[in-house]
C-alpha cells in the first residue's frame, strides 16, 4: 500500500505543479524553493523498497536512469520558462509550450524506463519516480532563481498579483532584453529562416 500512496503523492504533486507553471507567477528568490524537493527526495529514500531486492543491480540503473532522467527534465523547464520584469520590479515566470514539450518527453522517458523495468521483471514502486521529481524540482527552482537574479530581481516581490490581472509577457526581444522585457526562453518565438525573407 505505501507504493500506491507514493504513486498517487506524486501524481499529485506533478498535477499542482504543472498547473501552477502554466500561469503567470511571481517569483521570491529569497523564498526557500528547495524545500519541496528536499521533502520529496527524504520521503522517496524513507521508503524501504527503493530498490528490488531480487534485482538489486537492474534496479540501481534503473533508480539512477530515472535520476539523470529527472535532473534532465528540470534543466530542460528551468530553461524553457519565460522570465520577465515588471515596471515595479517584480520578476514574473511562465512556463512556455516549450515547457510542456520538455514535460511530455519527460513522462515518455519514465513510461520507457517504467516498461523497460516490468520487461525485466524488476519491482518498481513510486520511491524512484518520487526521487526523480524531486530532482527535476530541484533543479528548475536552482536555475529559476539564479536566472530571476540575473533579471535583477529584488529580495522579495513587491505585491502578489491575481491570476487574472497578472501582467502578460511581451514577445522576447532577439538579442538580450531590456529587465522590463521578459527574458527569452528556449524555443520561444522561434520561426524559419524562410519565412523571414518572405
Amino acid at each position: 500500500m505505501p507504493g500506491l500512496v507514493n504513486v498517487l503523492v506524486t501524481v499529485a504533486v506533478v498535477a499542482i505543479v504543472i498547473a501552477r507553471q502554466f500561469r503567470a507567477r511571481a517569483i521570491d528568490t529569497d523564498r526557500r524553493w528547495w524545500l519541496l524537493p528536499v521533502i520529496l527526495a527524504v520521503v522517496s529514500l524513507r521508503e524501504p523498497g527503493i530498490l528490488d531486492a531480487h534485482h538489486r543491480a537492474e534496479s540501481a540503473v534503473l533508480l539512477v536512469v530515472e535520476l539523470f532522467i529527472g535532473l534532465v527534465t528540470g534543466v530542460g523547464w528551468g530553461w524553457t520558462t519565460r522570465i520577465w520584469t515588471a515596471p515595479d520590479g517584480v520578476v514574473w515566470t511562465k512556463s512556455s509550450k516549450a515547457s510542456g514539450a520538455v514535460w511530455g518527453v519527460g513522462i515518455a522517458l519514465r513510461v520507457g524506463v517504467f516498461a523497460l523495468g516490468s520487461a525485466l521483471g524488476v519491482h518498481q514502486g513510486g520511491s524512484a519516480l518520487m526521487l526523480g521529481l524531486a530532482g527535476t524540482l530541484l533543479v528548475r527552482g536552482g536555475i529559476l532563481a539564479w536566472r530571476a537574479q540575473s533579471v535583477g530581481a529584488p529580495s522579495r516581490p513587491a505585491q502578489s498579483c491575481p491570476a487574472q490581472s497578472c501582467p502578460a509577457p511581451s514577445r522576447p526581444a532577439p538579442s538580450r532584453p531590456a529587465p522590463s522585457r521578459p527574458a527569452p526562453a528556449y524555443g520561444d518565438d522561434e520561426r524559419s529562416a524562410w519565412k523571414e525573407r518572405v
